[in-house]
């Protein structure tokens, strides 16, 4: 694995909420941390309400770690465009965050340590 690049399992169990709602509760969450960015907590999709999010033609490519597809938040009172990414065929070094999701947290969507 990169040496700038160090996942980890998350201590304790996370939550996901958007627009007051919980979109997610995990204790099996990965930590990201990549040298110059915040460490970033990764769900596994298994523990997200997928209902909630609609895929969308969004993405980006990171050198280290492939192509991010992205979903927005469909909450009751706003949509979170974008809000949320995921590496469904990561490069090898960071191959445990597949079937992960992220969280951009912003006004609305955040995601803390419970």
């Amino acid at each position: 694995m990169s040496d700038d690049i160090k996942i980890r399992q998350a201590d304790g169990t996370w939550v996901v909420r958007a627009g007051g709602a919980v979109l997610g509760e995990s204790a099996n969450a990965l930590e990201l941390s990549e040298d110059g960015y915040p460490d970033v907590i990764y769900f596994p999709r298994d523990d997200i309400a997928m209902a909630f999010l609609d895929r969308s033609d969004h993405v980006t490519e990171c050198p280290k770690k492939g192509t991010a597809n992205y979903y927005s938040i469909m909450s009751k009172s706003r949509t979170y465009l974008n809000a949320v990414w995921t590496y469904e065929d990561p490069k090898d070094d960071v191959a445990r965050i597949k079937g992960y999701l992220a969280f951009h947290p912003q006004d609305g969507v955040t995601v803390e340590q419970l």
